[in-house]
């Protein structure tokens, strides 16, 4: 094997125990297709170098009783009965991580599902890995799965990619079924931009070329794949080299005199003297110190977490960026990306997220999906939606500037997640490719008469009045009578009404779920404009989507949106059926008809209900008119 017994084990066990703790870690996954053989590979790894401590624990325990559960602190790859769960369930379905550790490394693997309902879970354990072993039944070559992990190996920009043709044993070692596999894949990969890969024909089942050279397949001289995982570059070894980056987590005071931004470094390295900008204001000064619990540093590198202070008073909280002066990272909103969608709902342009990357978390819009990109086929498919599972090529507007550096430069500030708004969960793995030229170009102008000064003049406060329900529930009818009560008091309106706006504005709009969230976007958008301009906005829109509706509100300022929830029960809604829709959508005529065929999502905490089943609409009307005369809207 590639271990070399250490006596310095048998001699002092602390110096072993801080030398192992120095070791270099290399994360790798394996993937593939089901039943390829990932957690037998893994088993075998495992296995083989448990074997080998056991002999270094043997002479502890043996020459050494002083030294008693100290042993026990030993990273040692004893977590085979970890791989239980799986064997019972007969599928790994989800990442499994067991780490092991050989003289020259330590590691950390993950175990990936094969079937492709749970690729999601692939590009989680992808997402740190510096290599990638992709598994191949050699009964069975080169499969639609195969491809599906190669293409997201390489998009999630893992550099070192290793082909292990399993089950070699099964097909008597015979060297032109690996060279056909071998052949086959790098068709594939040329396909894709795979530019090198090393392939090693293997049996994880008895240990040929796993962790020793086999003695059945002299025909290849290569290394063994346990070889090869201790010499492979460790991207954090690499990203020694790439200008010095530190995201900013939480600023330390702990006194008036201290002033110091924590965080980890995620690429280069710092002294004290050096320049540095502050993205993204731009801002610049110069390392003071580099302040650790055990005293200050000479230098600092990737992978260290410090606190820095700075020459100068700079304002900085937590998203801000530390970067080299001479290399800064890019400041922009305005990208575009890779997404893996990882939620069962699917992702439809114009629908807010929240856009984490690194310690900053920002309000995020997928724009436009470019294209989609069929990993069998490696085909570019126009799409309106993504899938769960689906990959596609994105805009991506953000609510602020965020400093980033492509992904293919730099993982960790070129990577992001989707999250879920409403429920909080990641959603969506991304990697961004470039900033929009328009990024660059476009710039917030500023104007003298604001808000303020417009709403003054008209003689009452700005906002909307956002009225939510199902059809026949009444919003329309009470938002016109509540306008023709605010207009004769001299409060200038203006009344968006769902279907007025599909004539015009919104007239390229359907009715599918894609189509709802970017009705709703353009009105939400149209009625900010309309607060800015002073006016008391009312709109009269199903809205179903809590999503859409919180987009709405948080354009606005404090104070300025009044959601209405139109609670009438769905039977009295359809009983009035005003438009003869209901009726259409049970014949089967009208698809996507909420309350029907479509969902609703009723507000949680509307300003104000209203079931007018129960009340009149002028009831409804006069009622309002009183809320917002409380809520200070008009006098």
């Amino acid at each position: 094997m590639s271990h070399v017994h250490d006596d310095l084990i048998a001699l002092d066990i602390d110096d072993y125990l801080a030398r192992h703790e120095r070791k270099e870690l290399l994360r790798f996954i394996t993937c593939g297709s089901v039943d390829d053989g990932k957690s037998t590979l893994i088993g075998r790894l495992l296995f083989d170098s448990k074997m080998l401590f056991e002999d270094q624990l043997a002479t502890i325990e043996r020459d050494s009783k002083k030294w008693g559960t100290q042993a026990e602190a030993i990273d040692l790859a004893l977590l085979v009965d970890g791989l239980a769960a799986e064997r019972e369930q007969g599928i790994t379905i989800d990442v499994a991580y067991r780490y092991f550790a050989t003289d020259a490394r330590k590691f950390i693997v993950a175990d990936t599902p094969g079937h492709e309902q749970y690729t999601r879970n692939m590009v989680t354990g992808a997402s740190t890995a510096d290599a990638a072993i992709l598994l191949i039944d050699a009964r069975r070559g080169v499969l639609t799965q195969t491809r599906r992990h190669g293409y997201l190996a390489h998009l999630l920009g893992i550099r070192h990619l290793v082909l292990a043709i399993n089950k070699m044993d099964l097909m008597e070692y015979a060297e032109s079924v690996y060279d056909q596999i071998v052949a086959d894949f790098q068709a594939f990969a040329g396909m894709i931009g795979i530019s090198a890969f090393t392939a090693i024909p293997v049996s994880a089942l008895t240990g040929d070329n796993v962790t020793e050279p086999s003695a059945h397949m002299g025909w290849y001289t290569g290394p063994s794949l346990l070889k090869l995982l201790e010499m492979v570059e460790v991207d954090a070894s690499r990203m020694l080299r790439a200008p010095f980056r530190m995201p900013v987590q939480w600023v330390n005071r702990p006194n008036a005199e201290f002033r110091g931004f924590c965080g980890s470094i995620v690429s280069g390295a710092v002294a004290p003297g050096e320049r540095v900008r502050i993205l993204p204001s731009g801002k610049e000064s110069r390392i003071a110190r580099i302040v650790t619990d055990e005293g200050d540093l000479p230098r600092a590198q990737a992978g260290q977490s410090v606190t820095l202070t700075l020459t100068d008073e700079v304002d900085i909280s937590r998203g801000g960026v530390i970067v080299t002066a001479d290399a800064p990272a890019e400041v922009a909103d305005q990208f575009e990306a890779r997404i893996v969608w990882m939620q069962d709902d699917p992702l439809f342009p114009g629908r807010n997220y929240l856009f984490k990357a690194g310690t900053s978390t920002v309000v995020g819009t997928v724009t436009a999906i470019k294209y989609q990109v069929n990993v069998n086929t490696l085909e570019h498919l126009a799409a309106d939606k993504l899938e769960l599972n689906g990959i596609g090529v994105c805009n991506i507007s953000l609510d602020r500037p965020i400093a980033f550096d492509p992904y293919d430069a730099n993982r960790e500030m070129g990577s992001f997640i989707l999250i879920d708004r409403m429920t909080h969960q990641t959603c969506g793995a991304g990697m961004l490719n470039f900033a929009l030229r328009r990024a660059h170009n476009i710039h917030q102008q500023h104007v003298d008469v604001d808000k303020a000064s417009r709403a003054v003049m008209k003689g009452h406060r700005a906002g909307m009045v956002w009225f939510t329900g199902l059809s026949g529930s009444g919003k329309s009818t009470v938002a016109n009578l509540l306008e023709k009560r605010l207009h004769a008091l001299g409060v200038h309106t203006y009344l968006l009404d769902g279907d007025n706006v599909r004539h015009g504005l919104n007239r390229d709009l359907g009715f599918t779920e894609a189509d709802r969230v970017e009705n709703i976007r353009r009105v939400a958008e149209v009625g900010k404009l309309m607060v800015d301009a002073g006016l008391l906005v009312l709109t009269a829109f199903i809205s179903p989507f809590r999503s859409e509706r919180q987009l709405a509100r948080e354009l606005l300022d404090e104070g300025e949106f009044i959601e209405v929830y139109m609670n009438t029960p769905l039977d009295v809604a359809e009983a009035r059926d005003p438009k003869g829709l209901y009726k259409k959508a049970r014949r089967g005529e009208l698809k996507n008809f909420t309350g029907i065929d479509s969902p609703y999502e009723a507000p949680e905490s509307a300003e104000i209900e209203l079931d007018t089943s129960k009340v009149s609409p002028e009831e409804a009307a006069d009622h309002l008119l009183a809320t917002l005369r409380e809520l200070g809207m008009i006098r």
